[in-house]
């Protein structure tokens, strides 16, 4: 094989991983994408400049994400997030088949049923988004300022357990970064370890 066949070969493999293992940083710009929503629209992040948003990766069969649904713990904080408007995104990057997979009928009926109040839900199984944002787990979440730079990512909390008892304890690293941007503060955990079920990626 001749130098520049390598060569290009070598830079297609490069390629290919970076979009595996991307890893946006904090206090830069956040990653733009545009994806289909369950109520059928079109979601672009550029459009949502001069707003704070969250993206939520999730997946409703995941205990971690049962914990956290089950004890009105993320619906309470999207509640809260809403009322400051902030837009809350969730994102399911389940591919078909995979444990988490839903259309846009089922995730609208699964957030009805577990009383979640998000933005809207992005849908993402070919898993372009959460590989934009090297999203491993679920839950795992984002937290974007209204300059477009990205302030937070990693766990919701400080407590990596599937038991809902352990939810008072923890610091909730969302709600923390939240009450900072609100507050004109800087961030004080902009980076923590995500835990949780990982995300069910197409092969």
């Amino acid at each position: 094989m001749s130098f520049l066949k390598i060569a290009a070969a070598s830079m297609a493999l490069a390629f290919v991983s970076s979009q595996v293992i991307a890893d946006p940083i904090i206090d830069k710009a956040a990653p733009v994408f545009s994806g289909k929503a369950a109520d059928g629209s079109t979601i672009n992040l550029a459009d949502l400049k001069g707003k704070t948003v969250v993206l939520e990766w999730t997946n409703h069969d995941c205990p971690y994400v049962i914990k956290h649904y089950e004890s009105g713990n993320i619906p309470k904080l999207q509640k809260e997030a809403l009322a400051k408007d902030v837009v809350w995104l969730q994102v399911i990057s389940s591919a078909p088949g995979e444990q988490g997979f839903v259309d846009g009928a089922k995730a609208q009926k699964v957030n009805e049923y577990r009383n979640s109040v998000p933005t809207n839900t992005i849908l993402d199984p070919e898993g372009t988004i959460g590989k934009l944002y090297g999203a491993k787990t679920t839950p795992h979440l984002y937290v974007i300022n209204p300059e477009g730079s990205l302030v937070y990512k990693g766990g919701i909390d400080s407590i990596k357990s599937s038991k809902q008892q352990d939810i008072p304890d923890a610091t909730n690293y969302v709600r923390e970064t939240l009450d900072a941007l609100a507050a004109g503060k800087k961030v004080p955990h902009p980076s923590t370890a995500p835990y949780g079920c990982s995300i069910k990626y197409a092969s």
